[in-house]
């Protein structure tokens, strides 16, 4: 795993990979180029590449104090099962900038497991939380 790279560098990011990618889920169907490049623009960013080449991808959007919604993470079909998921996260939670959250918060419909390695537990009171779809 020595050729794996996480970068925060925007600059680097393949963005109309990620927007393929993103696209074919089913968090994000049919999510624009235009739309990506706005989520880019105002997240953090966390870019995986292997060998020079982007494998995967995620997003956090902070405060960077209080509260952080992770977003948008993925590693390409050819590449899960070897850890890489695990690699990312932990990159995430110890990134110098989001150490110091208090709060943190994502949605899976699969992959519940990977994140209670990393502590996320489901909502204690999901009657306190709200939302607003458009």
């Amino acid at each position: 795993m020595e050729n794996l790279i996480i970068t925060s560098d925007k600059h680097q990011l393949d963005i109309e990979y990620i927007t393929r990618f993103i696209a074919q889920t089913y968090w994000a169907k049919d999510r624009s180029l235009e739309t990506m490049q706005t989520c880019v623009d105002n997240s953090l960013n966390f870019g995986v590449f292997l060998n020079g080449k982007q494998i995967g991808y995620a997003r956090v959007v902070t405060d960077y104090a209080q509260f952080a919604y992770l977003l948008d993470v993925f590693i390409d079909e050819k590449h899960q099962g070897l850890g890489y998921s695990k690699i990312l996260m932990k990159y995430i939670l110890e990134n110098e900038l989001l150490k110091n959250v208090k709060v943190w918060r994502l949605a899976t419909s699969d992959a519940q497991e990977l994140y209670r390695k990393f502590g996320f537990t489901e909502l204690a009171k999901p009657e306190n939380m709200m939302e607003l779809m458009r």
